[in-house]
């Protein structure tokens, strides 16, 4: 059942924890630090889900995923975006460049794993 994540986050930390709980799960976790090339990078990994962060080094979350959802060959890729900051007007950014699924740091691994397991479409 499980998949190809890629991880485009760029706090130690955080990139641990999730490919820990995602490869303990049976998912393929490649990860992905600052926003600069992150459209290429998405391009080049092919993903079945893409786990992007809010605040990178470069470029934020929100200018990908916009550009991901202009972009024919990524416009329905399922997308779970991650933030520190969880205020409504931050959500409702996101949900206008296209996010799927959007979840405020900290969370649990339990919130992570349903969320990604949600977002991969059933054969």
């Amino acid at each position: 059942m499980a998949g190809h994540v890629l991880l485009i986050e760029d706090e130690p930390n955080i990139i641990e924890a999730i490919r820990f709980i995602l490869s303990r799960d049976g998912w393929q976790v490649d990860t992905h630090s600052n926003g600069v090339d992150a459209v290429d990078i998405v391009r080049t990994k092919v993903p079945d889900v893409l786990i992007l962060d809010v605040m990178l080094p470069g470029r934020s979350g929100y200018d990908i995923l916009r550009d991901l959802r202009e972009a024919p060959e990524t416009a329905g890729l399922p997308v779970l975006m991650l933030t520190a900051r969880g205020q409504s007007k931050d959500r409702e950014l996101a949900e206008r460049a296209g996010v799927n699924c959007f979840m405020t740091k900290p969370f649990s691994n339990s919130e992570v794993l349903n969320a990604v397991r949600s977002l991969v479409p059933h054969e």
